[in-house]
């Protein structure tokens, strides 16, 4: 059975950092492109981030770059989101996703090329 776990949101002050995890299992991780996304009140779910599946690419939403990394460790079916400097405006839930080809999307981060989700993790940028 096919399963993303994610952990690791709560609540921080802006300029603050956490570090999402999201275990894979259910399939070869190794085969598949992962991402994150996340969803505010009100406002549709967007991508933040892809990684293929050798590490060798990695690509981000405007919005984050310079602040997340995204990695992963195929030996522990693991992928990562390091969030640096965090604001207000980066609070959501946050999923972790798979897509069933070893690289990114070429023209950009969005739903329908990722077929697997995970329940999501709270992210809350507060003061």
């Amino acid at each position: 059975q096919l399963q993303l776990v994610e952990s690791g949101g709560g609540l921080v002050q802006p300029g603050g950092s956490l570090r999402l995890s999201c275990v894979v299992s259910g399939f070869r991780f190794d085969y598949y492109a992962m991402g994150w996304f996340r969803q505010a009140p009100g406002k549709e779910r967007e991508g933040v981030s892809c990684i293929s599946t050798d590490s060798g690419t990695t690509n981000y939403a405007d919005s984050v770059k310079g602040r997340f990394t995204i990695s992963r460790d195929n030996a522990k079916n693991m992928v990562y989101l390091q969030m640096n400097s965090l604001k207000p405006e980066d609070t959501a839930v946050y999923y972790c996703a798979a897509r069933g080809f070893e690289g990114c999307p070429n023209d950009g981060i969005k739903n329908p090329y990722f077929g697997a989700w995970g329940q999501g993790t709270q992210v809350t940028v507060s003061s």
